[in-house]
């Protein structure tokens, strides 16, 4: 298969790091009285239904760390934990502190010799931005849906990418480990790869279905995409 590829862009928390088992240790190092595993998936659970507040309208434009921070306190006070402000605000920003999965530097280095090499992610611009440091993502630019006044899967998102890289859609790969994100860049004209990652929500945990053949590639890693 040949694809007319020109730039690479990737969704970020589960496809590149790792949210799940990064909380889980963070609950641990701080000792929150919580359950670690049921407390990454809950918050992690209030993502989806955050983000359609906003796209309702029922909230205003509103950065994903602050969708975190409303989740985060109900999550908090439904299990009746107070904590300081500094300390809930701390807790709020592990999501710029996430761990890469463990093949995804060394694949992103290799893609990045042939390819820029970009984020497409609902998460804010600084968030990426103390992520990519933290983790020693090489990204080439942060792209982030904050830029289009829209959350992903909206179309908006896949199609200001491309027009921001000076690119046809079917010029850029969207690189995803979740089934939706790539149907609905695929529905823009975008190419796309599915990296499934079997750990993104814990072991033993179910992945969202997908069909062979629905996408222009499948890599088990970033590693073996490159």
């Amino acid at each position: 298969m040949t694809l007319q590829v020109r730039a690479l862009v990737f969704d970020v928390f589960g496809t590149v790091v790792d949210w799940y088992g990064s909380i889980v240790a963070e609950v641990a190092r701080t000792g929150l009285p919580v359950d670690g595993p049921a407390f990454a998936l809950a918050w992690r659970a209030g993502y989806e239904p955050a983000m359609q507040e906003v796209r309702s309208g029922a909230l205003p434009w509103t950065s994903v760390d602050g969708l975190h921070r409303r989740i985060l306190d109900r999550l908090l006070a439904e299990r009746g934990v107070t904590l300081p402000q500094a300390a809930a605000e701390d807790l709020n920003r592990i999501w710029h502190r996430l761990a890469p999965w463990p093949d995804s530097v060394a694949g992103l280095a290799r893609l990045k010799t042939r390819y820029p090499v970009a984020t497409l992610s609902n998460g804010n611009l600084s968030l990426l931005v103390a992520m990519a440091r933290h983790a020693g993502l090489p990204w080439d630019a942060v792209l982030s849906a904050e830029l289009f006044g829209h959350y992903k899967p909206d179309r908006e998102v896949y199609l200001g990418a491309a027009r921001l890289l000076d690119l046809a859609p079917q010029q850029l790969l969207m690189v995803a480990a979740h089934p939706g994100d790539l149907r609905a860049a695929k529905a823009c004209g975008l190419r796309t790869a599915f990296v499934p990652r079997p750990l993104e929500f814990g072991p033993g945990a179910a992945m969202e279905p997908w069909n062979e053949g629905e996408f222009d590639l499948v890599a088990r890693d970033i590693g073996e995409l490159a």
